[in-house]
């Protein structure tokens, strides 16, 4: 799933995009595993007799609501979640209805720095916080894959930026 092209500036390009690292699915997975073996063995155990049926579909109904909090909204979430980097910005998309976002300009990125865990540090990813010169503050993203790698080239999209400007302000063309 691309970045609509229509929503970037023009002279702008997308240099990069991803959405959170896998392991934001582990536990929902296993959710998934849980839910259904729990659900085959009460079914299963459920005695004959005049109630079974309805009991059996109380069973399933359950499970399928189970499933769908534990498990589909998560998966949906993940899927509707964008980190974009451009040539001038970055970009957070969140939400399944309602969505929320947040830019910012790499013109006002001041300090770009990352930590994680050691079991992050394993699965490389990690939390990824870019401090603003504006009055939003700080951009913190979450289970960001490869931290390190994303903090280098934010550092080398900034540098990129600055020069565009630069030179933009000599030849008086503003862009």
């Amino acid at each position: 799933m691309g970045y609509p092209s229509r929503l970037l500036t023009e002279g702008e390009t997308v240099e990069f995009e991803m959405r959170p690292h896998w392991r934001s699915m582990v536990v929902p997975s296993m959710a998934v595993l849980v839910t259904v073996a729990a659900a085959s063995y009460l079914i299963a155990i459920v005695p004959d007799g005049s109630l079974a049926k309805w009991l059996r579909w109380a069973i399933l109904a359950v499970a399928l609501v189970a499933l769908v909090a534990w498990f589909l909204r998560p998966l949906l979430a993940w899927l509707t979640t964008q980190y974009v980097f451009t040539s001038r910005r970055i970009i957070t998309r969140t939400g399944i209805v309602a969505r929320h976002g947040k830019d910012m300009p790499l013109s006002k990125v001041n300090d770009v720095s990352f930590a994680y865990t050691v079991l992050e540090r394993l699965l490389r990813c990690g939390t990824l916080t870019v401090s603003s010169a504006s009055e939003d503050g700080s951009l913190v993203v979450r289970n960001v894959p490869r931290v390190e790698e994303i903090q280098r080239e934010i550092y080398r999209l900034t540098e990129r930026d600055a020069q565009r400007r630069r030179h933009s302000a000599a030849d008086g063309t503003g862009q």
